[in-house]
């Protein structure tokens, strides 16, 4: 991929999120905002493209950044994914541009996709089903999902629990079952020509992660939104071993900083041999960057 060192790169964060454009406008309303930073214990932050490009390149590292198409479910306006992918384009040597359609979108979100990716440059597509309000295996949305495959291009699938709405009255109406990774089963097998890269430990459906990804040669887990040191430990098993080159560092930043994750990281038993491909060797592949 053109700009990007990759033999000079400390890793590959495939999991950040734009949280603010460059008007002001923020991702997500106050009350998601103050809950998802008291779920993650950490202060409100709200990155822009250009934040993140420099907070990054002082790391040496390469980050996906992505917003999260929302607006239908939350009334929240989207922030702009061309906007996103333009001001990326400002770094190429740091930044890799995904975008996020919601599926709900039908034919209009698909042409916007294809739009994003010959025009701007966008690497991949965001999807978070519990957020975007939407059962990933709904055969609606299997034309979406084809376009991307001929697009040649990775998604990226929220699994699992969610701070997003935690704590709140209904969790804000956010329903978890969206996000069971078995879900996701379907459409790997549905579009086998389709990366997808099922993010964060996937509790309470850990188990279910490990078996899609061990299964479906074009599944991959990035490891974001949790600390390391809480991972259950049948990932970290999993990760040691038959999982080795299916596992991508993610921090979920701003939520969760990178120097707190590789921190905790450090700590775990994995071998000298695996930390190379899930810091950045599996993320090469997995998004096509060689």
């Amino acid at each position: 991929m053109s700009g990007l060192d990759l033999d000079g790169l400390v890793a590959i964060d495939v999991h950040t999120h734009v949280h603010a454009d460059t008007h002001g406008h923020l991702a997500l309303d106050d009350e998601l905002n103050a809950a998802a930073s008291k779920y993650f214990k950490g202060d409100p932050y709200d990155p822009t493209v250009h934040d993140i490009a420099a907070d990054y390149r002082e790391k040496k590292m390469a980050a996906v950044i992505f917003t999260v198409d929302a607006e239908a479910a939350t009334g929240q306006r989207t922030l702009s994914n061309e906007e996103i992918a333009d001001a990326a384009a400002q770094y190429p040597d740091v930044l890799i541009p995904f975008g996020s359609i919601d599926p709900a979108r039908g034919v209009a979100g698909i042409r916007a996709a294809r739009r994003l990716v010959t025009d701007h440059g966008v690497r991949g597509f965001k999807f978070h089903p519990s957020f975007q309000n939407f059962e990933p295996n709904d055969r609606r949305h299997y034309p979406l999902y084809a376009e991307l495959e001929s697009l040649g291009v990775p998604a990226l699938f929220h699994t699992g629990q969610t701070g997003i709405g935690s704590g709140l009255p209904g969790g804000r109406g956010i329903k978890l079952r969206y996000s069971d990774p078995m879900l996701l089963d379907d459409v790997a097998a549905d579009f086998p020509g389709l990366t997808i890269i099922m993010a964060h430990p996937s509790v309470p459906w850990q188990d279910s992660a490990i078996a899609v990804a061990q299964h479906k040669a074009n599944v991959y887990i990035d490891l974001s939104g949790w600390s390391p040191k809480y991972f259950p430990p049948q990932l970290v098993r999993a990760a040691n071993t038959m999982l080795r080159t299916k596992v991508l560092f993610g921090s979920d930043y701003p939520l969760l900083r990178p120097e707190r994750w590789m921190a905790d990281f450090e700590l775990l038993d994995i071998k000298p041999e695996v930390k190379p491909l899930i810091m950045k060797e599996n993320a090469i592949r997995a998004l096509g960057l060689r």
